[in-house]
């Protein structure tokens, strides 16, 4: 089974095209190498897959006959990613918080005089 299909019928994306444009950029890999969307799976194979900040990391134990059902998906795969991974954009989103809600649009004179001062006050 080639490899994007394989990634289609596990559940790992939602279409078989996204799962060959992760391919072709480089996004999965076999014993450290990208690979092409076309090439063959076999068992006992690990996949290093890079899929929203995330390293997935995931062992293949069977090859699926064609897309399965998400509680049928532990059959045909092990996955090995490390808690760290998922810990790590946990802290991403805490990094993202700004003081200013989306769509609150630019900046004010005085939002940009608290910053100013709040800048000022840190370089002492």
């Amino acid at each position: 089974m080639r490899i994007d299909k394989y990634l289609w019928c596990i559940r790992l994306f939602k279409t078989r095209s996204i799962a060959t444009d992760a391919c072709k950029k480089g996004h999965v890999k076999i014993d450290g190498k990208p690979i092409k969307p076309a090439r063959e799976i076999y068992g006992n194979e690990e996949l290093l897959i890079r899929k929203n900040q995330i390293n997935y990391k995931i062992k293949v134990l069977d090859i699926p006959p064609n897309r399965v059902g998400a509680k049928l998906v532990d059959l045909y795969r092990k996955d090995l990613t490390p808690k760290e991974e998922f810990e790590r954009t946990e802290l991403l989103k805490y990094s993202k918080d700004y003081y200013r809600k989306k769509g609150t649009g630019r900046p004010t004179k005085k939002d940009r005089r608290d910053i100013e001062d709040y800048q000022t006050d840190n370089e002492d």
